[in-house]
């Protein structure tokens, strides 16, 4: 069999892939693609505002031998997220909500039923900083389906979200006390955007998002905008690539939507045109830069969260971001809006992709910004006077509903071999446990950068500080996507063995499956 590859620099104009006209990010590609296999793989880089560089590799789907293009269509997981807060923010602009009122003003549908008693309601801001209190696993029941149980297989009917939460969505925490991923506040959010507008999701983003900007092969459920360009869906197992079977999701305004890498770039050149590219405009550019600011920080010395978007710093240079993740597909949008630069990166059929996808696409951003990797600073010097406050368990709060507890319990910050070392408390098998904590900054003994290299993420910031108004030590960690915050506990809380607990035994058992899921067909719950 004969595998098409991406075309030369000199394919005809016109055919999709006759963008790949920069030699030093077509070998770039090629490096990824020499790194991590993949049945397709797009890469399309906006500059200054435009569509500048496309990359398209090996096959849509394996059966037909249709090439990868710019325009196959994707699942983009999560990046659906973004598309749903751009509808909340055009009826705030509207003056038909307020992010700082509380959810249940505008939703109809269902009822969002706090933890306790006594503590307020989430707000629209909430929901857009995943900080609403939400969990990711609304059912610990359906924990070992694809994606968590919400997902329906295709050709059967999609219940309302109304129906799917039975009236009632639980919340796991207090809103505003912590980030936790979940495709539950987005469709939420997508459910208000319905109950103030009357109109269904899928309709309205089409008519106030995706057409306005030119996505005409862009939709929030499978019509026919996208199903005649429909990338399959496959796992990488032990005898190649291995179709699975298609479901559509419930939570759709968290994680739906189809698009292609020309449709994508048409988003991103929209979003570094401050809410406006060459087809039209979403928003007004003080509400895109808003949706860029800092919402929630956990730690003010960390980039911190956007309403629905990531920020990072890259050599000093802000990118905002959202990666997607979905049976058979991953995808990863970065925008880097000071710079007017932007990555989009698009695959079918590769294993661990929602590893790999993320750090290699920040690699091509980096090389079209000309910023190196944030390395090492090893003439920092190292200040141990401060070390016995530092060391100790640090438990992530939370409730076994969120995900993110299953796969890292907490961290022990202790003294290994004279270097001060974070220990990652986590069930997951073959996971790097240590990592030296490398000083960031001589004047802030607080701030260090560690080494995920070994886990395909290169160098992130770790900063310790109290909780205001508590004094409680705390520990931030940047993961990009996910930042995750640890409260020091008392050292007889903290839990030498996973086996020794009910939450050990669910931990462990979650993580064994993720494991399985990475190796056969099944998807990981995160879309």
């Amino acid at each position: 069999m004969t595998w098409s590859l991406a075309r030369s620099p000199a394919a005809p104009a016109g055919d999709g892939r006759s963008m790949a006209t920069d030699p030093a990010l077509r070998d770039s590609v090629r490096e990824i693609l020499g790194r991590h296999p993949a049945v397709g793989l797009a890469v399309g880089v906006v500059r200054r505002g435009s569509p500048s560089f496309f990359y398209g590799h090996g096959v849509a789907d394996i059966a037909s031998g249709a090439p990868v293009t710019q325009d196959t269509v994707f699942r983009v997981g999560s990046v659906t997220k973004t598309f749903t807060a751009i509808a909340v923010m055009q009826l705030w602009e509207r003056g038909l909500l307020d992010l700082d009122a509380p959810a249940s003003h505008y939703l109809r549908a269902y009822k969002l039923v706090p933890a306790k008693a006594a503590h307020r309601p989430p707000t629209v801001r909430h929901l857009l900083t995943y900080t609403a209190g939400l969990p990711q696993a609304v059912y610990l029941s359906r924990a070992f389906k694809p994606t968590l149980g919400e997902m329906v297989e295709l050709g059967r009917r999609v219940p309302t979200l109304a129906e799917f939460y039975r009236g009632e969505l639980h919340l796991v925490a207090e809103p505003g006390a912590m980030h936790i991923y979940s495709n539950h506040s987005f469709a939420t959010l997508g459910q208000i955007v319905q109950d103030v507008t009357g109109e269904p999701l899928d309709r309205y983003l089409a008519g106030h998002v995706f057409e306005p900007l030119g996505m005409r092969h862009t939709d929030l459920l499978r019509s026919e905008r996208v199903s005649g360009r429909l990338a399959a869906d496959y796992a990488l197992g032990s005898r190649g690539p291995r179709r699975l079977r298609d479901y559509e999701l419930i939570t759709a305004g968290g994680g739906g939507a189809y698009s292609t890498t020309g449709d994508m770039a048409r988003y991103v050149a929209a979003l570094l045109g401050s809410g406006a590219n060459e087809h039209g405009s979403v928003l007004q550019p003080e509400t895109v830069a808003t949706m860029f600011a800092p919402q929630y920080q956990p730690d003010p010395r960390l980039p911190g969260v956007g309403l629905a978007f990531y920020r990072r710093d890259i050599g000093g240079h802000l990118v905002v971001e959202k990666d997607g993740l979905v049976r058979g597909f991953a995808a990863q949008v970065l925008v880097a809006p000071r710079d007017g630069a932007g990555v989009v990166a698009l695959t079918n059929g590769a294993r661990a992709a929602h590893a790999w996808l993320g750090p290699e696409a920040l690699g091509i951003l980096r090389r079209v910004l000309g910023v190196h990797g944030d390395e090492i600073r090893a003439a920092v010097p190292h200040h141990p006077g401060t070390w016995g406050d530092l060391c100790g368990w640090y438990a992530f709060p939370g409730s076994l509903r969120d995900v993110q507890k299953w796969m890292v319990a907490g961290v022990r910050v202790l003294v290994r071999r004279g270097q001060l070392t974070l220990r990652l408390v986590t069930p997951v098998p073959g996971l790097p446990r240590q990592f030296p904590l490398h000083p960031e900054d001589d004047g802030d003994p607080g701030l260090f950068r560690v080494d995920l290299s070994a886990l395909g993420m290169g160098t992130i910031r770790v900063a310790f500080s109290r909780v205001p108004g508590k004094g409680e030590a705390a520990l931030h960690v940047e993961l990009p996507g996910m930042p995750m915050s640890f409260r020091k506990q008392p050292a007889a809380t903290d839990p030498r063995r996973w086996a020794g607990g009910a939450l050990g035994a669910l931990g462990a058992a979650a993580a064994a499956a993720a494991v399985r899921r990475r190796r056969g067909p099944r998807e990981e719950p995160r879309t």
